[in-house]
């Protein structure tokens, strides 16, 4: 991954159910700045459906998604 992509922060829904990870994931993008770089990590099935669509909404970019194990990882751009 290159360097601008390493993640700013990592935000830790492991155990969370809906709506938690896409409120969280709300609260810290709005934390950042544009360009930086967010790492979400979850388990709850719907965090895929319900985070795509956030970020979709917000106008943000999901650089990479990925699924090991039952661990979900997205790597999101704020714009």
């Amino acid at each position: 991954m290159p360097a601008d992509e390493k993640p700013k922060v990592t935000l830790d829904c492991l155990g969370l159910y809906c709506p938690e990870p896409v409120f969280r994931t709300r609260m810290e993008l709005d934390r950042l700045n544009s360009g930086e770089v967010l790492e979400v990590l979850a388990d709850d099935p719907a965090a895929v459906e319900d985070i795509g669509s956030l970020v979709k909404h917000l106008g943000h970019e999901i650089l990479e998604f990925s699924k090991e194990g039952g661990v979900l990882r997205f790597l999101i751009r704020k714009k």
